[in-house]
C-alpha cells in the first residue's frame, strides 16, 4: 500500500485556517487530526476554528466588500480574474486530483474529472455573468421600470466531504462572480484540497479579502455553527446531510437569512420492462458505486419492472462482483475506501440490517486484501420491501437495494416513499409513459434514460427532506444577489393629492 499511505508532493507542513490574505492558526491554538482513509492513521494537523476565528474572517471579508474594488467591478473584469482561477486550477490539476484522493479516498481517475469539472464551473459562470441580461419593463409614454442586481454581502459556504474541491468550486464559483466576498468552511473530514484555493487565488489576482477559509467542526461554538449564526453573513449555502440542514435552518431563522441547502437523498432508478436492459445495468451500477457511493444523487433504490427482475438482479449482482476495488492512487481502481472510519462504521452498520431485512446477492463485506482502511465491497440486496431501513434511510455508500414493481402506479408509489426528493432515473422506451413518470415522481431532477450527466445551466435542488431552494445557472445569480425594482416616471404625475390646501 505504499502508493497510498505516502502524502503527495507539495501537501503543507499544516492546514491553516486563511483571514484577510494571510495563513493564521487558530486564535486558541487548538488543531485536529486529518486521517488517510486506507490506514487511518492520522497525516497532517489541521486548525480547529471557532467562534473568534468566525469573527475574524468575517471581518475580513465584510471589509472587503464594503471598501474594496470586488463588489463594484465590471463583470467582465470580474470574469477575467474567474477565468485565470480556472486556467490555473486546469494546469494543476493531476497535484489536486492527487491530493483529493488521498485525502477523501475518491480512486483517482474520477479525482482528475472533479478537478476539470471544478475550473469548468467558474468559465460557466465567468461567461454567464458577462452576457447576463436583467428585466426591462416598458409602459409606452408613462413608465419604465428595470431590474438591478446587486451582490447582497458576505456568503457563508459550508461544503460535503465527498468531491470536496469540486463542490467548493461549485458554490465559490457563482459567488464571488457576482461581486460577494466570502467565508469557506470546509469539512472536517477532508481540508486538504481546500487549502491549496488561498494560492490559487492570490495567483488569479483576486483582491484580499474577497476569499476567507475557517476549517473545524459544525457544532455548536465551532466554526460551522459560528458561521451561521453571524449576524453580517446574509447568505448560507450548505450542502450536507438533512438533519444538519434543519439545525442550519432554524439557527439561521433570527436573522432571516438566504439559504441554499441541497442536503440527502435515496433516489429511485426505475427500470421498466422495455427499458436498454444492458444500458440500465450498466448505468445504475456507475450511479451507484462511482466516487464510492458516496454521492447524494446516487441511485441507490432501484425498482424493476416483475417481468425483467430475475434477469435484472442476476446481471446487476454479477456486474457489482465485477466492480474493481483498490487503492485510491490506483488508476483502475472503480472503487476505493470510505472517507472516514465514523463513516465507515455507519456504512457497515446498514449493510449488516440490510442482512436481515433482504437477500444478500454481492459483496456484504469487507473486500479480500484489504485487512485495513475504510474499504466495503460493493453490496447489493435483492427483494427489499419498501418499509425496510435500507430501502428509506440514506446510506451514502457503495450499497444498493433493489425492489420489484408490477405496474406503473406501484413504481410511483415505491418511487415517492421516503422523505427525501433530490433525484430520479427512468428507463423505458416508451416516450409517454417516460414524461408521465418524470412529472409525477417527487424529486428535483429527473434523468431519463440516462445517468448523472448535468447539464450547468439547469438548475440543482431537491424537494422534500433533499433541500431548500436551487443553484445552478441563473439560479445561482439569483441566490448571490438582491433584485432591486427600479420604477422611472416618463409622463405626466397623475397622483393622488392628500393635505393641500
Amino acid at each position: 500500500m505504499t502508493q497510498s499511505t505516502t502524502p503527495p508532493a507539495g501537501i503543507p507542513e499544516k492546514i491553516r485556517h486563511y483571514i484577510g490574505g494571510q495563513f493564521v492558526d487558530s486564535i486558541d491554538g487548538d488543531e485536529f487530526d486529518v486521517l488517510n482513509p486506507v490506514t487511518n492513521e492520522p497525516y497532517i494537523k489541521a486548525a480547529s476554528g471557532k467562534k473568534a476565528d468566525i469573527e475574524a474572517a468575517v471581518a475580513a471579508a465584510k471589509q472587503a466588500f464594503d471598501e474594496g474594488p470586488w463588489p463594484t467591478m465590471l463583470p467582465r473584469e470580474r470574469a477575467r480574474v474567474l477565468n485565470k482561477i480556472a486556467d490555473i486550477v486546469e494546469s494543476r490539476k493531476d497535484e489536486l486530483a492527487a491530493m483529493e484522493s488521498f485525502d477523501s479516498g475518491l480512486p483517482i481517475t474520477q479525482a482528475k474529472g472533479q478537478a476539470a469539472r471544478a475550473a469548468e464551473n467558474f468559465r460557466f459562470f465567468a461567461d454567464l455573468i458577462v452576457a447576463q441580461v436583467d428585466d426591462a419593463f416598458k409602459v409606452p409614454g408613462r413608465q419604465a421600470n428595470y431590474v438591478n442586481r446587486k451582490p447582497i454581502g458576505v456568503a457563508g459556504l459550508i461544503t460535503p466531504w465527498n468531491t470536496p474541491f469540486m463542490l467548493e468550486s461549485w458554490k465559490l464559483g457563482p459567488a464571488i462572480a457576482t461581486g460577494n466576498t466570502v467565508v469557506l468552511k470546509p469539512a472536517e473530514f477532508t481540508p486538504l484540497s481546500a487549502s491549496l484555493w488561498p494560492g490559487i487565488f492570490e495567483e488569479a489576482g483576486l483582491p484580499t479579502g474577497v476569499f476567507n477559509m475557517v476549517n473545524g467542526f459544525g457544532e455548536e461554538g465551532f466554526a460551522g455553527d459560528s458561521l451561521v449564526k453571524h449576524p453580517d453573513v446574509p447568505l448560507i449555502s450548505f450542502t450536507g446531510e438533512s438533519k444538519t440542514g434543519q439545525t442550519i435552518f432554524a439557527n439561521a431563522a433570527p436573522w432571516l437569512k438566504g439559504l441554499s441547502m441541497e442536503l440527502g437523498g435515496k433516489s429511485p432508478a426505475v427500470v421498466f420492462a422495455d427499458a436498454d436492459l444492458e444500458a440500465a445495468v450498466n448505468a445504475t451500477i456507475f450511479g451507484s458505486f462511482s466516487l464510492n457511493g458516496e454521492r447524494c444523487t446516487a441511485g441507490s433504490r432501484i425498482l424493476v419492472e416483475d417481468s425483467i427482475y430475475d434477469e435484472f438482479v442476476e446481471r446487476y449482482a454479477a456486474q457489482a462482483g465485477r466492480v474493481k476495488v483498490g487503492l485510491p492512487s490506483d488508476p483502475t481502481t472503480e472503487v476505493a475506501a470510505l472517507v472516514h472510519p465514523e463513516h465507515y462504521e455507519k456504512v457497515m452498520s446498514y449493510v449488516e440490517v440490510g442482512k436481515t431485512e433482504a437477500r444478500l446477492v454481492a459483496g456484504g463485506g469487507r473486500p479480500e486484501g484489504f485487512e485495513t482502511g475504510n474499504f466495503v465491497q460493493p453490496t447489493v440486496f435483492a427483494d427489499v420491501k419498501p418499509d425496510a431501513r435500507i430501502f428509506q434511510e440514506e446510506i451514502f455508500g457503495p450499497v444498493v437495494a433493489i425492489t420489484p414493481f408490477s405496474s406503473d402506479e406501484e413504481a410511483l408509489e415505491l418511487a415517492n416513499n421516503t422523505k427525501y426528493g433530490l433525484a430520479a432515473y427512468i428507463w423505458t422506451s416508451d416516450l409517454k409513459r417516460a414524461h408521465n413518470f418524470s412529472q409525477a415522481v417527487e424529486s428535483g431532477m429527473v434523468w431519463l434514460n440516462s445517468n448523472n450527466v448535468r447539464d450547468l445551466r439547469t438548475p440543482f435542488g431537491g424537494v422534500k427532506a433533499s433541500g431548500l431552494g436551487h443553484e445552478g445557472g441563473y439560479r445561482s445569480i439569483d441566490f448571490y444577489t438582491e433584485q432591486q425594482s427600479v420604477h422611472i416616471n416618463l409622463g405626466e404625475v397623475h397622483n393622488p393629492v392628500f393635505g393641500k390646501q
